[in-house]
């Protein structure tokens, strides 16, 4: 706990989300920068998400009463069989809301993280809630919707929204069937056409015949298979591969859906050479990269592999087009290479990690090093999609905590800034996989609490914190980077970080108090936290909520505590201009300035030293007051006022006061 760090930067970043419930986040770094996205907050990124999902989501039936109902009752409880994008519509209903205040988050109930559905602080003011269930058992689904009466209410009184996804055989008590809305699979070819559309191809390309497709409709698809396919006609249509329209792109993505495993395997058995093998492997990796990054990757992977090189004179070896025939593979028009059958490198990729266990640590050494490699055409995209199939194949295979150790590796080393760009792609891939997510939450919160900090980790578990974790679980990034910022010496970008996270939501800030004061473990630390996160203007300003934060009782104890620790924990310089900032809005703040004032005064605790401190803050604030310098005076004597009752004596007149020595302060 007593290692620090003093910087984090980070790296540009762009979302896709597509049909149904897979979502990519896209890092294109080179090298990092925290102010190039310090406008980009979580709920901004949530939005964005959500925006692009509904872009591609075509309504089922039975969506217009999800909506209707969820208007009505705040409430909609999404019932349907599996594969007809029930997760996607919940979303779609909550990012149709557009609310101004309130944030998007998923509910996980049972999570040691977080608390029960019937907690009163669970809702924050204009919240748009998702608890998905759909692949609950019968024992979660049992315990989960006996709480969902209370959470209802909840929901109703903070004018928030609830959309839940039920299990498609999961009961229902009759209290809650008013808010169920049946829906079913969306038109399989509407939802084909809208991704095409995404994607760029034409109407008059995809309106033509095409007996594949119909052949893939022949059995019921889920919205997943379909736009699956759908990006395998956009990539048979990228790769110019004969018959080159329509119909020979839906026979591609159709013949692509084979494993292509006995072929593959037939191939390797074939090319028992090493560099035949290396340039397999290599274009796998790097599928759709210009021909002289996969030549350069290809020499480096036996290099790698300390392969003897071929002295052979150059002009009399084969060329690049020679050998990538031999491997089922070729260099389009533009330069990229591709193999001739489409989904043909998922295929190679499995053999190589399944069939050479021995070979996967120089591998994953052969990646962090191609990541590096300094080649015009290695573009940013083409770096995450080498790390993201190297860790793909981590993940298929269950070696989760392989994978992490790779990004702590990548993580704290700072030789070349593709490396903790790799890490944030790996850990954001771990973050993302279904079957390993709460693994890897669990893993950074450790991280971010415990592990010393080398190199540019604090970085990168500052990225994924705030734009992998915060748009869909604010309350876990909240923790994980409180964690970081308490751990901050000098620049403190998580501080910023977290007080970004905060300002979406007053629940948030709210919590955020409550650990800094009456669950603090760091007094010192936390008091230097709370001064960010206790500021005055946001607690007074109720936005759309009903009341402000300051007006709840439990609050003003919050910042009460707080502001006594900062009395007592602090130097009056590290305070003096956060009681300043305490005092001008407390001078613009009508019925709460005695408020605001009383709660500086209470927590000075009637020490007279705390006390003559603040006043002297007030008096050197007037002339910068907002309201003007009288407003400012007003404000001072008030505060006189209270201090003196406070150490239980006679109101003070109030004779003329000397100005201040122009240029100085207290």
């Amino acid at each position: 706990m007593n290692d620090t760090f003093t910087r984090v930067d980070n790296s540009g970043g762009s979302v896709h989300a597509g049909q149904g419930d897979v979502y990519n986040i896209t890092y294109t770094t080179s090298h990092f920068n925290h102010q190039q996205t310090a406008g980009r907050s979580p709920r901004r990124i949530a939005d964005d998400q959500l925006r692009l999902l509904r872009q591609r989501f075509v309504d089922p039936e039975g969506m217009g009463e999800a909506r209707r109902l969820l208007a009505e009752h705040s409430t909609v409880i999404l019932d349907g069989p599996p594969g007809s994008g029930r997760t996607a519509a919940a979303r779609v209903l909550l990012y149709e809301l557009h609310q101004s205040t309130g944030i998007f988050r998923e509910l996980l109930p049972g999570d040691h993280e977080e608390v029960a559905l019937t907690d009163t602080g669970l809702v924050g003011a204009g919240d748009r809630l998702l608890l998905d269930l759909a692949e609950a058992d019968v024992q979660r689904w049992a315990r989960t919707h006996r709480d969902l009466s209370a959470l209802r209410k909840a929901v109703q009184e903070q004018q928030a929204h609830l959309v839940v996804v039920m299990p498609h055989d999961g009961t229902l008590e009759s209290d809650l069937q008013l808010y169920r809305a049946k829906i079913s699979h969306p038109p399989a070819q509407e939802v084909f056409r809208r991704h095409l559309r995404l994607h760029h191809v034409p109407h008059e390309e995809y309106l033509q015949p095409a007996p594949a497709f119909a052949d893939f409709l022949d059995d019921r698809r889920s919205m997943e298979e379909i736009a699956d396919f759908a990006d395998r006609v956009r990539r048979a249509r990228t790769a110019h591969r004969p018959p080159d329209d329509f119909a020979g792109w839906c026979e591609q993505a159709r013949d692509a859906r084979k494993t292509w495993r006995q072929e593959v395997a037939g191939l390797v058995a074939e090319r028992r050479e090493a560099p035949q093998r290396a340039l397999l492997f290599t274009t796998a990796m790097l599928h759709g990269a210009h021909a002289d990054v996969i030549h350069h990757a290809t020499a480096l992977l036996l290099r790698t592999l300390k392969t003897p090189r071929d002295n052979a004179h150059l002009l009399e070896g084969k060329d690049l087009s020679e050998r990538l025939t031999e491997i089922t593979a070729s260099a389009g028009p533009d330069g990229h290479v591709r193999f001739d059958k489409l989904g043909f490198d998922t295929a190679v990729r499995v053999h190589f990690w399944d069939h050479m266990p021995d070979l996967r640590p120089l591998l994953s050494a052969w990646t962090d090093r191609t990541a590096e490699l300094a080649d015009r055409h290695l573009t940013a995209d083409r770096r995450r999609e080498l790390v993201q199939r190297l860790a793909d194949q981590y993940l298929r295979t269950g070696k989760w905590r392989e994978l992490a150790a790779l990004a702590d590796v990548w993580g704290t080393t700072t030789t070349n800034p593709a490396r903790p760009a790799a890490a944030i792609h790996v850990l954001s891939r771990g973050l993302e996989s279904k079957q390993y997510g709460g693994n890897f939450r669990e893993l950074i919160y450790t991280w971010c609490r415990d592990k010393q900090l080398a190199g540019d980790l604090a970085d990168v578990l500052l990225r994924v914190c705030t734009d992998v974790i915060a748009p869909t679980y604010p309350d876990q990034a909240m923790v994980r980077l409180h964690h970081l910022a308490r751990r901050e010496r000098g620049a403190t970008p998580a501080l910023d970080a977290l007080c970004d996270l905060v300002a979406t939501s007053s629940r948030l800030r709210r919590r955020m108090l409550d650990r800094l004061t009456r669950h603090s473990s760091a007094p010192g630390a936390d008091a230097g936290l709370f001064l960010r996160i206790c500021d005055p203007v946001p607690l007074t300003d109720p936005g759309g909520s009903p009341r402000a934060l300051m007006d709840e009782n439990y609050v003003q104890g919050c910042v009460t505590t707080g502001w006594r620790e900062v009395f007592a924990q602090l130097p009056q310089p590290r305070w003096q201009p956060y009681a300043r900032r305490w005092l001008h809005t407390a001078s613009d703040a009508g019925d709460r300035r005695d408020l605001l004032l009383d709660l500086l005064v209470d927590a000075a605790d009637r020490d007279g030293t705390h006390l003559a401190a603040l006043y002297s803050v007030a008096r050197a604030a007037e002339p910068t007051t907002s309201g003007g310098a009288a407003r400012g005076v007003d404000t001072t004597d008030r505060l006189l006022q209270k201090i003196s009752a406070a150490q239980g004596l006679r109101p003070p007149a109030t004779p003329p006061r000397p100005e201040p020595p122009r240029g100085t302060t207290p």
